[in-house]
């Protein structure tokens, strides 16, 4: 299938199985008309024809159509990451539609680096690895003495799954310095006073060195930015939010990257978050101002003009802050990345600019500071309709619900985390009791919170139907419903996948239903999301995308 533009003012008509178009006006059809890139009218093909002319495209005649995903949480890494070793304990597909398995015990993990580090030609390149999953190995903490069995002679960097911690060995730590004196949080020592070789969160992950530039560094190539478009594209996502990441918009090298490639060949809409990872009032000022200049360069293809905040960590990692009664394992609670008495601070420059800041608040105790910064930034500057949004949700109660319908925010929920780590929620982290009440989309909804899902990839595989599978179905890997009350319907699911999605991102306007004037952005799907026994929705086979009206088969069909 050729990804060639049609001409301009030109009209084609695309006959399908069936159009769900997510527009209450027309619900749905059996065919779509485009020009110019947007959806022109839906109805049938006979009748389209008749009243707009143009040519009649029978590619996608037997398929199913749905407005194209919106991945509202997401970032650049997802593609270029693959450029490391993966080491995940999940079975995962590349961008290219390779199947790697998973590495389910530590002795796999370790000869899957050992295999890495006989391929690396020059004896002083880092390993760098990502994925490493330690929650499913609860009796041993993986550590540098893992890493040494790998080797002793080289750098070696393991990234956790969650992108919040990684592990390194013992000749990294002699080589950057990190000893018994290295005073830093996130810096766990075991009881010689030793470092274990955890780094946790990005401050202590920076002392890797060059071996944590090095991992961030191979990402931000053009193919890597490309390989998150065709994983996108995959499984049907024509809209992609890059959260920040190490996303710094304050680098113009990366805004003409992303004017470059996001042309019409390039099969996404993004949405770029500029990370503020900046600490002070003064800084927070100057970046609001030129972030706001930034949004003056948006296209129809990248968006900017949002910003990204991070309030705490990782729930499985330990380093998100949560409420009493703490961790159910015991440990000590996590890492506070914006202090609560500075998050009114943080937000008020962004908010009083008019810009879109969605902030990653994982434990309840995170929200809650959160929540406390947004409301002390709207009281001091009202702003309606402002849709920032608290991202994951993950232990958020029905209470902080309520103060987030009150200020006017949106929740983004991590709805994949129960079926990946749903178990060991229940079982380590948190208890089953808050295990159940987490990723609580019911709640949400039924409090009127504007609500998404998300993927966070590379945290999880990038998938909108997977993570609409997760919120209505609720299930673990195990089997185990995990709070079966918080589960929504199918057609709750998909709408925030699309139009919920494009809600908190600011664009309902351009993308997320099949709507006259709208983008012509389509999944094209090869099952019909709506019959099927919503147990098997994440199964929903994708042939590819519809992007301004170009066609873009996937590479990872079945």
């Amino acid at each position: 299938m050729s990804d060639a533009t049609p001409p301009t003012g030109a009209t084609t008509v695309f006959p399908a199985r069936i159009i769900h178009t997510l527009d209450p006006a027309a619900p749905t059809a059996t065919a779509v008309a485009v020009r110019d890139g947007r959806f022109l009218a839906v109805g049938e093909a006979s009748d389209l024809v008749a009243t707009y002319g143009g040519t009649v495209d029978d590619s996608l005649s037997d398929k199913v159509l749905l407005p194209g995903f919106v991945e509202a949480h997401s970032h650049r890494e997802t593609g270029g990451i693959w450029q490391h070793t993966y080491v995940g304990y999940e079975a995962r597909t590349d961008p290219e539609g390779r199947s790697w398995p998973g590495c389910t015990t530590f002795d796999a993990v370790v000869e899957r680096l050992r295999e890495a580090d006989r391929e690396l030609e020059d004896p002083d390149a880092p390993l760098l690895a990502w994925g490493l999953d330690p929650i499913f190995w609860p009796g041993d903490r993986f550590d540098r003495r893992h890493l040494d069995a790998v080797s002793t002679t080289r750098r070696i960097l393991v990234m956790h799954s969650n992108i919040h911690l990684a592990t390194v060995n013992s000749f990294l730590m002699e080589q950057e310095g990190i000893t018994p004196d290295t005073q830093a949080e996130g810096v766990p020592k075991d009881a010689s006073g030793w470092p274990t070789g955890e780094l946790q969160e990005t401050p202590a992950m920076a002392l890797a060195g060059r071996a944590f530039r090095s991992f961030f560094g191979r990402l931000r190539s053009d193919e890597a930015v490309h390989k998150y478009g065709r994983a996108a594209r995959n499984v049907g996502v024509t809209t992609l939010a890059d959260l920040g990441g190490s996303t710094n918009l304050l680098d113009d090298s990366v805004v003409r990257q992303w004017l470059d490639i996001c042309d019409d060949s390039f099969p996404m809409r993004v949405a770029s978050f500029h990370n503020a990872v900046t600490f002070t009032p003064d800084s927070d000022e100057a970046s609001a101002a030129a972030i706001l200049d930034l949004k003056r360069r948006s296209t129809d293809r990248v968006r900017f003009g949002n910003v990204k905040l991070l309030m705490d960590g990782s729930i499985q990692g330990g380093t998100a802050r949560v409420r009493w009664p703490g961790y159910h394992h015991g440990g000590p609670n996590g890492i506070w990345l914006i202090a609560p008495d500075q998050v009114a601070d943080r937000i008020a420059p962004y908010h009083r600019a008019g810009l879109l800041v969605h902030t990653h608040a994982n434990g309840d105790q995170a929200v809650e500071a959160l929540l406390e910064g947004f409301e002390a930034a709207q009281t001091a500057h009202p702003m309606p309709d402002h849709r920032h949004t608290v991202q994951h949700c993950q232990m958020t109660t029905p209470g902080q619900y309520r103060k987030m319908k009150a200020l006017g925010m949106c929740a983004n929920v991590f709805s994949n985390h129960t079926w990946f780590w749903g178990d060991q929620h229940r079982t380590i982290t948190v208890g089953p009791d808050r295990a159940a009440r987490m990723n609580a989309a019911r709640t949400a909804l039924d409090l009127g919170v504007p609500l998404s899902l998300h993927s966070d990839s590379a945290v999880t595989p990038i998938g909108s139907l997977h993570v609409a599978w997760a919120a209505v179905n609720r299930l673990t890997a195990s089997g185990e419903v995990l709070g079966p009350d918080e589960r929504i319907t199918v057609t709750e699911a998909l709408h925030a996948v699309t139009m919920g999605a494009a809600w908190q991102l600011r664009m309902e306007d351009e993308v997320g239903s099949i709507s006259p004037r709208k983008f012509a952005d389509c999944a094209v799907l090869e099952a019909d999301p709506f019959e099927v026994d919503p147990m098997e929705l994440r199964d929903v086979p994708v042939w590819g995308t519809m992007s301004g009206g170009v066609l873009h088969e996937g590479s990872a069909r079945t």
